[in-house]
């Protein structure tokens, strides 16, 4: 499958059908929802969706006081501002009292592209990770963004979802079956072990394809919770693979590399390379300049496979 969709597309489209399904969803919004594609909920059901203009502490509060009332809210920004001007809501209001409150970002990473560096989230999966009770999860496609999405209604607590604003290539078909925790083999191989996940899935299988040719057999994991993190198949990739890489559009700093490596050290030590970002800001340009110019493709993925298998 080729057909290309931004995971925040498919977001919009998914709430709409939840929408239907589940009159207990609301959707909260922070004057971005042409952007984030909550427009969509808000054509459908106007009375259930609420701008709340550009206030991320407020929208947050506001989706706290939602959950605590018996509703399900999504509430929707950039990932910028979501994580990082409402981190404080978002730590005492949301984790700490355990509400059921779905923070579902988009324009994470550096695919936001032209808005550069200012708008450019590289630390948002590090900033929700490390607060207690919360989910995270990152879509590697539109399918699994639409799952995704489902499972976060049914699921009880703080969850956070990373979204892009770049179309990405579709890799799971509609049998697809998503589940919180839970990572998935691609590929399967013996010499090395690469976890991607978000818009680095797709670069790993390419990867993966890359290496073949050079007579090297790479397992390709799309760890899509990065937590709770899938210990159990970190650690089998661990043992049965001489080496793990991951990749991912986000700081190696404290991201899916930084959760993985805490896994294999404290589990069954093997040598962990990162792709990703190099604790740096991005700039502006388009999605694939700067993929380039940040070293986040599959041709950076093989050169640190053969690094790792040295």
């Amino acid at each position: 499958m080729n057909n290309k969709i931004a995971t925040r597309e498919a977001y919009g489209k998914a709430l709409v059908k939840l929408g239907k399904v589940n009159d207990k969803v609301v959707v909260l919004d922070a004057d971005l929802s042409k952007s984030t594609k909550t427009n969509d909920f808000l054509k459908a059901y106007p009375n259930r969706f609420f701008n709340m203009g550009i206030a991320e502490q407020n929208l947050v509060g506001a989706a706290c006081g939602f959950a605590a009332a018996g509703k399900i809210p999504f509430a929707s920004t950039f990932a910028m501002f979501a994580t990082g001007r409402a981190f404080e809501v978002i730590r005492n209001s949301v984790c700490y009292p355990k509400l059921n409150v779905k923070i579902c970002a988009t324009h994470a990473g550096i695919t936001v592209g032209e808005d550069g560096g200012s708008h450019q989230s590289v630390e948002d999966i590090s900033l929700m990770r490390s607060i207690p009770n919360m989910t995270v999860l990152v879509p590697a496609d539109g399918v699994e963004a639409e799952k995704m999405i489902f499972a976060a209604a049914e699921f009880d607590g703080p969850m956070y979802v990373r979204l892009g604003r770049s179309a990405v290539p579709t890799i799971f078909g509609e049998d697809y079956n998503f589940e919180v925790g839970k990572g998935v083999v691609l590929r399967e191989g013996k010499d090395v072990t690469i976890i991607a996940c978000g818009i680095m899935v797709n670069e790993a299988i390419i990867a993966a394809d890359m290496l073949k040719e050079e007579n090297i057999d790479a397992r390709v994991i799309n760890m899509s919770t990065i937590k709770p993190i899938d210990t159990e198949l970190i650690i089998n990739a661990a043992k049965e693979t001489k080496a793990i890489v991951t990749a991912e559009e986000h700081s190696i700093i404290g991201g899916l590399g930084s959760a993985v490596s805490e896994v294999v050290s404290e589990n069954h030590p093997v040598v962990v390379k990162k792709v990703g970002m190099s604790d740096c800001f991005g700039e502006s340009g388009t999605p694939n300049e700067l993929l380039e110019k940040y070293g986040l493709t599959a041709k950076n993925i093989v050169e640190k496979v053969k690094e790792a298998l040295k």
